[in-house]
């Protein structure tokens, strides 16, 4: 049987998990609520199943890493804890140290199996009611539900053969497989209102030039020149004219008359220069709709 570290075996697993991440998790002891180290890594079987969680013991054990099966683990996502049922100092100490690096193999995994047989647990209530397991089993799950054995006699258990060639996890349920009865997950769920906005072309802006035509009017002065003709009476009148300048036919004053006529034309000039351009508006939209919410309701029955 070959073991894998959980992210060995699925690099993706924490899209599976989410966000009930088991590593990190402060681990204790379930009979005196002692701290006894924090899970650093999850080994997996060949089907990605859960068989043990590796526990750093920091100073309770001087720094050593030990492996717990996750049939003596009680994990409660929600209080970022997990407790070691029936786990103690003196089974820390007997238990081999793993590392990094170590291959664990069939005669490793009894070396770790073995400490736990010497020390069997009883089945026992619920450490925390309702406590989630969807860390453990929202990433691969077994396929058949197996019915927990609970083991209560020690030389019974210590007689049992196990063959390296046919050994398999389920043959001790007490170490591999988690009490289904002692802890489950009832989930609440609730509506809620999801704001999100998308973009819609709202309008075509066509801007262009059209021609009018209009009558315009404008007012030129002009002068015109013209002849006035007056007739006085010469200051010598009555005098005798000289004979020469009389009576001569054909004398003519010769007098050119101008005048100004208006010179009107078109011509195109910049009346206004227009810019366009786009701002943006903002604005708040209100919206509400009816959601729904599951609440929980608990009916104590007494026997």
């Amino acid at each position: 049987m070959v073991l894998y570290k959980l992210e060995d075996f699925d690099k993706d697993y924490q899209d599976a998990v989410g966000r009930d991440e088991i590593k990190g998790l402060d681990v204790y002891a379930d009979k005196d609520d002692e701290k006894v180290g924090t899970v650093k890594n999850i080994l997996v079987d060949e089907a990605g199943r859960f068989r043990y969680l590796v526990v750093d013991t920091g100073f309770w054990i001087f720094g050593k890493q030990v492996l717990l099966p996750v049939g003596r683990t009680r994990i409660f996502p929600n209080s970022e804890r997990v407790y070691a049922l029936g786990f103690t100092k003196e089974q820390a100490k007997n238990l081999p140290e793993f590392s990094d690096d170590l291959k664990v193999d069939y005669d490793y995994e009894e070396r770790v199996r073995g400490v736990y047989r010497d020390r069997p647990v009883e089945a026992s209530a619920p450490l925390e009611a309702s406590a989630p397991l969807d860390a453990v089993t929202a990433y691969k799950t077994p396929t058949t539900a197996v019915t927990p054995v609970v083991a209560t006699n020690v030389n019974n258990v210590n007689n049992v053969d196990y063959a390296r060639d046919t050994y398999t996890y389920e043959q001790e349920p007490n170490l591999y497989e988690m009490n289904n009865q002692d802890q489950q997950t009832l989930k609440l769920y609730e509506e809620r209102l999801v704001a999100a906005k998308h973009r819609r072309k709202a309008a075509d802006v066509n801007i262009g030039k059209r021609v009018e035509t209009e009558t315009a009017r404008v007012s030129v002065p002009v002068e015109k020149e013209r002849v006035v003709i007056e007739r006085v009476t010469p200051t010598d009148a009555g005098r005798p004219s000289p004979t020469k300048d009389a009576f001569c036919e054909g004398q003519v004053a010769h007098m050119q008359i101008y005048e100004e006529t208006p010179d009107i034309r078109k011509e195109t000039v910049v009346s206004e220069e227009v810019r366009i351009r786009k701002e943006v508006q903002q604005d708040t939209v209100e919206a509400q709709d009816t959601v729904r919410r599951e609440k929980l309701d608990i009916n104590t029955q007494n026997p």
